[in-house]
């Protein structure tokens, strides 16, 4: 890999780790795409440091406050019936499926899963069900002619039964074209909740499950085509452009829906799948990256 590659590769991790379209996916689709190497799942999660690094950064507030009063709790029994102390053991709990299925499954996720076919299919089966949670939660924000509007849940009321299917949902992300955040905000809009407290739990719920990751793939950074420059390089532009979408995002769900997200997912899923089944890409390009 080259340093241009790592740049592209690197603003498409910023670009899309936050948005419901599946990082992982468009990683995979730029490299088979450009004709280069996949750059495989250990670049991958690498390069998530960078984009969970502005997730830090920008609720770093909220991360403080919850470490803070999750550490105080384990000492001072009052305090565990505080929210933010709780939010430190729902985010423990909700990790553990991913941490389960990502070791369990390591096989899978580095060869078969990044198959262009089954990517174009999450892409597409993933989109209509982020459409329908969307739709479901713009029916019970707005109402309608023979029903009142329906008050949905915040963080405040999420407990560890939510906080569990919520790392499972996050869990389907280990599969490329799912979409860490459309999963868990997908389970968050079904379970009930606004657009914005599922989105705020899904970023905090990726922290230790990306790092450790992340941690975890080091050991294989530097060997076959991807050395350790250029996948440092590509951490660093995930970290810059990933903070700017973050703020962007969390204003853009304030108010608005997420059919377009719904609608470029369907769209890029059937343009795949058309161009597998015309030759145009094979479905395992590129698989030969170290």
């Amino acid at each position: 890999m080259n340093w241009f590659e790592s740049f592209v590769l690197g603003l498409v991790q910023g670009l899309t780790e936050f948005l419901p379209i599946s990082s992982s996916a468009h990683l995979r689709l730029t490299a088979a795409f450009a004709g280069w190497q996949d750059p495989g799942a250990a670049f991958t999660a690498i390069t998530q440091i960078g984009t969970e690094a502005a997730v830090i950064i920008y609720f770093r507030k909220d991360i403080g406050r919850i470490i803070s009063m999750w550490a105080r709790s384990l000492f001072d029994r009052e305090l565990r019936h505080d929210h933010d102390a709780q939010m430190g053991w729902l985010v423990i709990v909700g990790s553990i499926p991913i941490g389960v299925l990502g070791i369990t499954l390591k096989d899978a996720i580095e060869g078969p899963f990044r198959d262009l076919r089954l990517i174009a299919t999450t892409l597409i089966v993933m989109g209509v069900v982020l459409g329908i949670a969307d739709r479901l939660a713009a029916r019970d924000e707005k109402g309608g002619r023979h029903r009142a509007a329906k008050q949905r849940k915040t963080l405040t009321d999420l407990g560890v039964k939510d906080g569990l299917l919520y790392g499972v949902c996050q869990a389907m992300a280990l599969i490329p074209g799912v979409s860490r955040s459309g999963a868990t905000i997908s389970g968050g809009l079904f379970m009930g909740y606004t657009r914005e407290s599922a989105a705020r739990y899904s970023f905090l719920l990726a922290i230790p499950a990306v790092l450790a990751s992340g941690v975890y793939e080091l050991k294989d950074a530097g060997q076959g085509h991807v050395a350790w420059g250029p996948t440092v390089f590509a951490t660093i532009v995930a970290f810059v452009v990933g903070y700017a979408v973050i703020a962007w995002f969390m204003k853009f769900i304030s108010h608005k829906s997420f059919m377009p997200f719904v609608i470029y997912r369907i769209l890029l899923g059937i343009v795949l799948f058309a161009l597998v089944a015309a030759g145009v890409l094979a479905p395992h390009a590129g698989e030969t990256a170290g």
